[in-house]
C-alpha cells in the first residue's frame, strides 16, 4: 500500500509511535509518506541545527518525510500553541494535496495539535481513507477542562473529525465511549494501545552509577521518573512518602512546571525520604529504572484523564518493573489486570501511603515476578510488533471497503 502519515511530532522528537510505526511499515514493504513539521519538542523551539524552510525532503528506502513550516513561540502560553497548531495546519493545507493526492490511505496520529491539519486533510483528499490514532480527547493542561472560551474550537473541530474519519483507533479502552460520544459508529472503533522505545526501554541489571544515584539507606525506593506537571498531582505522592519517613524512599526523576511547587512541599514537611534527580537522557532510563524497587505513575482525578494511559506506564512493563499507580479509569484496571503492581485512587495521600507501606514489605522475588507478568502483558498486548499489527490490518481495512460506509 501507499500510506501517508501525518503527524505534528516526529523524531528526532521523541515520537516514537509514528516514527516506528512509519520504519515497521516500510520494512514490511509499503511505501511511506510522512508529512509533519520541524522539531521543537520539548520547548517549543526548532532544534540547533534545523531551519524550517518550504522544502525540506528526507528519503530512504520506502519512506519518505517532507517536513512544513510551522510557529514556534515556546510552549508558554495556550495562545502559542493555538498558533503553532493552526500555522501547522496551514502549510499542511498548502502542501498536503499534492504530497498526499495518490496515498491509499491516510493515518494521522491524532495529538490536540494534529486536529486541525487533520481538519484540513480530510476536506482536500475526500477520496482517500482515513484512521485516527487518537492519544488524547483534551486540549492539554491548560485546554478545554473548564477554559471552553480557548478551547472550544479545536473541541468541536476535534469532534467532527471523529465523525468523518473513516476508522477511530484509540489508545486507552475509556477512550472508545467518549469517541461513541462524539457519534462516532461502533464497528468504527477499535483499540490499539501504544508501544513504547523497545530499542531503550528492556530489562536491564542497574549500574552501580544508576544504584549509586537513587538508592539511599537499603530501604525500598519508589521512582517517579517524568514531566513534574500538572496532571501528574505529585504533591499526593510527596505527602504519601513523608508519612513513611525511615521506611521507604521517593525519587522523583524529572522536571517540568509544577517542580518548584513539588520541591516547595517536600522542603515545607522537612523529611529526609524524598530526593530529587534532574531530567536524564531517555538511553539513561532504564538502568535508572532498575535501580529502583518500584515504578510510580500518577495522574491526577480529572475526568479526561480516566481514558488516559501515560507512556511511562509502558516503559515500566516493557523493562519488566513492578509499578504503583495513583490512578483511575484505564491506568489502574490495566495494572490491576496484568497484576503487575500495586494501585489506588488518585490524589488520595492517605491511601497512596499505605500502598507506599505495603509495597515496602513485599519480598524481592514477588517484586520480580510482578515485574514479569507486566512485561508479558506488554509484549502481548502493547508491543510494537502488537500495535503495527493492529494498524496495518485496520488501514487494510479501510483501503479496501472505507470501513463498511
Amino acid at each position: 500500500m501507499r500510506i501517508g502519515i501525518l503527524s505534528y511530532h516526529f523524531p528526532p522528537e521523541p515520537a516514537f509511535i509514528p516514527g516506528s510505526l512509519a520504519e515497521e511499515l516500510a520494512a514490511r514493504g509499503h511505501e511511506v509518506r510522512v508529512l509533519t513539521g520541524f522539531p521543537d519538542y520539548p520547548g517549543g523551539h526548532v532544534y540547533p541545527g534545523w531551519r524550517q524552510r518550504w522544502r525540506h525532503v528526507t528519503r530512504s528506502e520506502r519512506l519518505t518525510v517532507r517536513r512544513v513550516p510551522r510557529y514556534a513561540g515556546g510552549e508558554a502560553s495556550v495562545r502559542a500553541r493555538m498558533a503553532s497548531y493552526l500555522s501547522f495546519a496551514g502549510s499542511v493545507a498548502l502542501v498536503g494535496r499534492r504530497y498526499l493526492a495518490d496515498v491509499d490511505v491516510l493515518y494521522v496520529f491524532q495529538l490536540p495539535a494534529t486536529v486541525f491539519a487533520a481538519a484540513a486533510m480530510l476536506r482536500m483528499l475526500n477520496q482517500v481513507p482515513t484512521v485516527l490514532h487518537v492519544q488524547d480527547l483534551w486540549a492539554d493542561e491548560g485546554g478545554a477542562p473548564g477554559r471552553p472560551d480557548r478551547a472550544g474550537r479545536l473541541v468541536a473541530t476535534m469532534r467532527r473529525v471523529h465523525r468523518e474519519a473513516d476508522a477511530v483507533a484509540v489508545a486507552a479502552p475509556s477512550m472508545r465511549d467518549l469517541v461513541l460520544a462524539d457519534g462516532v459508529r461502533p464497528d468504527r472503533v477499535r483499540l490499539v494501545l501504544n508501544w513504547t522505545d523497545e530499542r531503550i526501554f528492556q530489562p536491564l541489571r542497574p549500574s552501580r552509577a544508576a544504584q549509586g544515584l537513587v538508592r539511599g539507606d537499603g530501604r525500598c525506593v519508589v521512582m517517579h521518573a517524568g514531566t513534574i506537571g500538572v496532571r501528574q498531582g505529585l504533591e499526593t505522592a510527596v505527602r504519601a512518602a513523608a508519612a513513611l519517613d525511615g521506611r521507604m524512599d521517593l525519587v522523583l526523576v524529572g522536571s517540568g512546571a509544577e517542580e518548584r511547587r513539588v520541591r516547595g512541599l517536600a522542603a515545607e514537611l522537612g523529611t529526609g525520604n524524598i530526593r530529587f534527580v534532574e531530567r536524564r537522557s531517555p538511553l539513561d532510563m532504564p538502568e535508572l529504572y532498575a535501580a529502583a524497587d518500584y515504578q510510580l505513575v500518577m495522574l491526577r482525578d480529572l475526568p479526561e484523564l480516566r481514558g488516559n494511559v501515560p507512556a511511562k506506564l509502558q516503559a515500566a512493563l516493557a523493562c519488566a518493573r513492578p509499578v504503583v499507580a495513583s490512578a483511575g479509569g484505564d491506568t489502574a484496571e490495566l495494572v490491576e489486570r496484568t497484576r503487575a503492581g500495586l494501585s489506588c485512587p488518585p490524589e488520595d495521600w492517605a491511601t497512596l501511603a499505605d500502598r507506599f507501606w505495603l509495597a515496602s514489605t513485599i519480598p524481592a522475588p514477588a517484586r520480580a515476578e510482578m515485574g514479569r507478568r507486566g512485561r508479558e502483558a506488554y509484549l502481548r498486548e502493547m508491543s510494537l510488533r502488537a500495535g503495527v499489527d493492529r494498524i496495518e490490518g485496520l488501514l487494510r481495512e479501510v483501503a479496501v471497503g472505507r470501513g463498511g460506509r
